[in-house]
């Protein structure tokens, strides 16, 4: 390699044209990556499995710079190695800040996490998935300090039996899969598990869901969800109601869709609170 070529190739010798000012005076209160497909060790109750995540990540842009480094997210993400669990946003988002001279910021990912469930009855082992969404937010104040919030949602697939069929037939009763979404807003400091989230809708719907099932284990969640039917309203209002108990949650939201299956269409419902 030449003399003239070395030059070039040198960092301070290529201009850096991101941090340049711009005059539009127009600040961005979003800019970065998003799509991005990483894998993950995830660590649960049960242990540790693996995954893959998509990755957004973003910053807030002073109205005077014109540009952000994007290859910066891609470095900080790849140097995460340590199995992800509540505290992994926090900490991204902690350390992107100043890794991209910024103020605000966020970092989210979505993945697909795994719990071991075993049958009712026969004690079968199976997989469930479950969405899982991680999300951090980081805000620099008037005095320095880094005001973080955590965000965890949660899809969780159930089985709801309609009350008033049930009422109204000689035997039998119709019944749906349905899908409770549990958006939550966590202290930063907080442990919460996915499985804690995903208990609360389980636990409250006509049934849980398995991933195998023999049949005295069919029979027992037949028999199960004909002894606890829920209207979507019932759903809602139950999830909530126990979400709204624990300590460690400081506002959520709570959907549920029940996909009918007496009906082409859905029943729906959604309840917001804060503590």
């Amino acid at each position: 390699m030449n003399d003239l070529n070395a030059a070039f190739l040198k960092p301070q010798s290529m201009p850096d044209v991101q941090s340049t000012r711009d005059e539009r005076a127009l600040a961005i209160e979003q800019v970065g990556i998003r799509g991005v497909r990483h894998p993950l060790t995830v660590r649960s109750k049960a242990g540790s499995f693996p995954s893959v995540g998509t990755f957004e990540m973003n910053v807030a842009l002073p109205a005077h710079v014109k540009g952000t480094h994007m290859s910066r997210f891609i470095a900080l993400l790849q140097k995460q190695e340590a199995a992800v669990d509540s505290t992994t946003a926090v900490t991204l988002v902690r350390e992107m800040l100043p890794l991209l001279n910024a103020t605000e910021g966020s970092v989210q990912f979505t993945y697909t996490h795994f719990v071991k469930k075993s049958a009712p009855v026969s004690g079968v082992e199976s997989l469930m998935d479950y969405e899982v969404t991680w999300t951090a937010q980081a805000r620099q104040n008037v005095s320095g300090t880094l005001e973080t919030q955590l965000h965890l949602r949660a899809v969780v697939p159930v089985m709801s039996l309609c009350p008033c069929s049930k009422e109204i037939s000689e035997f039998g009763a119709h019944n749906q899969r349905s899908h409770v979404t549990m958006s939550v807003v966590l202290d930063p400091q907080t442990k919460m598990t996915v499985e804690d989230l995903v208990s609360a809708a389980e636990s409250e719907a006509s049934s849980e869901l398995w991933g195998l099932l023999k049949r005295p284990d069919e029979k027992w969640v037949t028999e199960h969800s004909y002894s606890n039917p829920k209207f979507v309203e019932d759903l809602v209002r139950d999830v909530a109601g126990r979400l709204q108990q624990d300590q460690r949650i400081q506002s959520l939201v709570v959907e549920a869709e029940n996909f009918e299956s007496i009906h082409n269409h859905s029943a729906y419902a959604k309840i917001s609170l804060t503590k």
